[in-house]
């Protein structure tokens, strides 16, 4: 399988598939694909890890691709300005991911769910306590806002990072969640009340930008129900219309 990612910060993977190959998908992914191309809605690996699917804010369906008559092609892309990154696979390299970072993957890749292991990440991480482990043999691309930052922690080595910029981390790296020091930092810093500790070895994955600060960020410039936008042409009238106005 081959595969191109195209875009700056709108990013698209573009999976190249030769017959007998196959790709999954979240619903809704997909945003183009040549005629050849087959889709599949599939419950991948049963009714309960369709179900543990749901429980984590995904479908309990997945869309399978794959070509017929030749090579075939498609292309994803995720629900948010962000980028897209490729995940190797295998045995000794299990990833875990939060949820809606998940993208598609081939065929040999298994999702499944998986839970945080401590009662400080669980009532405090921000994410819920339902993550997404990313298994098996294989190919996968997770999607996420902004820029990603990767860093290779090694032995004992550990990083605190803003828990909504955490998007992923290979399965032996330990994960907690610690509480800030200091009464005036935690009224008056800014940063919440809690941080994520990631301790090596293994690969971690940060974003620079969340989804939520994000949607912050521009909803000062949206305009409120019972205002007029503004904006005015075919632009104005189809963000209107977008923004249910």
């Amino acid at each position: 399988m081959n595969y191109k990612i195209t875009g700056d910060n709108l990013q698209i993977v573009t999976v190249e598939l030769n017959e007998k190959e196959r790709v999954y998908a979240e619903a809704g992914a997909m945003v183009y694909m040549s005629p050849n191309i087959k889709m599949e809605a599939k419950a991948r690996g049963g009714i309960l890890k369709g179900i543990g699917r749901k429980f984590a804010g995904e479908t309990f369906f997945l869309t399978e691709f794959f070509p017929e008559g030749g090579t075939g092609m498609v292309g994803f892309g995720g629900n948010a300005p962000g980028t897209i990154m490729p995940l190797e696979i295998d045995a000794g390299r299990e990833f875990i991911v939060q949820k809606d970072a998940f993208l598609c993957a081939e065929d040999g890749v298994e999702l499944s769910i998986t839970f945080q292991k401590r009662l400080g990440s669980i009532f405090f991480g921000g994410e819920g306590f339902i993550l997404e482990k990313l298994s098996g043999k294989g190919l996968a691309f997770i999607h996420a806002c902004g820029d990603f930052i990767e860093k290779d922690l090694k032995e004992g080595e550990s990083i605190r990072v803003d828990t909504g910029s955490v998007v992923g981390w290979e399965s032996r790296v330990d994960y907690d969640i610690q509480r800030v020091k200091g009464i005036k930092t935690i009224f008056f810093g800014g940063e919440g009340l809690f941080l994520t500790t990631l301790r090596g070895p293994g690969k971690i994955v940060l974003q620079s930008m969340t989804l939520h600060n994000l949607a912050m960020a521009l909803a000062p410039f949206l305009p409120q129900q019972g205002q007029t936008s503004g904006r005015s042409g075919v632009l104005g009238t189809l963000l209107d219309e977008t923004l249910g106005k």
